[in-house]
């Protein structure tokens, strides 16, 4: 049986991913840079660590370090990672210099926003609101779209009020927070239509990981718009635990490289999964927008769709628009990060994007990268 791509757009050639990033960066607008008060002087010289070590850093840090450490950001223009550590607990600032990180004092511990956090779960779950702590403010970022009005805003601005000073922080979304359906290249079902993220490999035979709201809606999927299908959702989870699918190919010889395709013939290697650092550069490509880049704002967001609460999310200032959920956020190195899952906005006027973890997607489905 013959091999296959995705689709038409998939044939760029994989030789080509070296210099469409580097293209891609002339094309694109630089990312927006972290706004946030840095660190005093005292705290230099660290390490010029790379974007893609940051985040593990910053785990190893906090599994050593506990209560201590209150988050972190990777700080683009200096290339550092900046930890925040709460208390006087001069073992920690040792710790994250000899790391190649800079300390950061913040007042704000993690347990702290951990539990302001479940505060705003428990009281303000309300459509159209999202929340996620920004490491950079030592602050939990609420986010309200324009459809939370009179009493749910009363409701909105009392919880936080609550959480006392200093501890949350309310901005408004230009538009309305949800799920992108109207990566990579489109999948199509019944008149829908997504993005694919990233081809894996689940009990060796050839996938792809798209958005939840996708696979939960539609049990196949077609790389044609009007086409036989070519896919079936083997797995899929949305609301809850986070907004990712498992779509099996139905034929065992489809060819499913691992790269992005990013448009014009340009495909861009895909080399492992990694987690996102706040602070950190990426680029996400979708079948309606085609390629964009910002940087990450958030680490495990709550969302709040009309149809349900989703945790465990990435926020960004990336912009998307209906079609592109599903599809791929990733470095410009070619690290996979995240899967389009919704937000505000559009690519005129911007707005916020929040994401679906890679890792946490392939660990709860069993896969591989392809």
């Amino acid at each position: 049986m013959k091999h296959k791509h995705v689709s038409k757009r998939n044939f760029a050639l994989v030789a080509a991913g070296v210099a469409a990033i580097a293209a891609a960066a002339v094309l694109l607008p630089d990312a927006n840079a972290s706004q946030s008060p840095q660190p005093s002087r005292q705290d230099a010289p660290p390490q010029a660590l790379g974007a893609g070590s940051a985040a593990g850093t910053a785990s190893r840090l906090t599994a050593e370090f506990g209560s201590s450490i209150a988050g972190a950001y990777w700080d683009p223009s200096a290339r550092r990672l900046v930890v925040n550590v709460a208390g006087n607990d001069p073992e920690a600032v040792r710790g994250v210099r000899q790391a190649g990180a800079v300390p950061r004092r913040v007042r704000n511990t993690a347990a702290e926003l951990t539990g302001a956090a479940g505060v705003l779960r428990q009281n303000a779950t309300i459509p159209g609101t999202a929340w996620a702590v920004d490491p950079r403010t030592n602050q939990i970022l609420v986010t309200a779209d324009g459809t939370v009005t009179g009493g749910k805003w009363d409701r909105l601005r009392a919880t936080v009020r609550s959480l006392g000073s200093g501890m949350a922080r309310i901005e408004r979304s230009a538009g309305r927070i949800t799920p992108f359906v109207a990566g990579g290249d489109a999948i199509f079902a019944d008149g829908a239509r997504c993005s694919l993220g990233f081809n894996v490999v689940k009990d060796g035979a050839p996938a792809f990981l798209t958005a939840g709201h996708c696979g939960v809606a539609f049990p196949a999927w077609s790389d044609t718009q009007g086409g036989a299908p070519v896919a079936t959702v083997a797995a899929a989870t949305f609301p809850d635990d986070g907004d990712f699918a498992l779509v099996t190919y139905d034929d065992p010889g489809t060819d499913a490289p691992g790269q992005v395709d990013l448009g014009d013939g340009r495909a861009l290697p895909i080399t492992g999964a990694a987690d996102a650092a706040v602070g950190l550069e990426v680029f996400r490509m979708g079948s309606t927008t085609g390629l964009h880049n910002g940087t990450v704002l958030g680490l495990d967001a709550t969302v709040n769709y009309p149809e349900g609460t989703v945790t465990g999310l990435i926020q960004t200032d990336v912009c998307a628009e209906p079609g592109d959920s599903g599809g791929s956020l990733f470095t410009r190195d070619g690290s996979a990060i995240g899967l389009t899952s919704g937000g505000s906005g559009d690519c005129r006027s911007g707005g916020e994007t929040f994401f679906q973890p890679v890792t946490t997607a392939l660990a709860a489905v069993g896969a591989e990268l392809g």
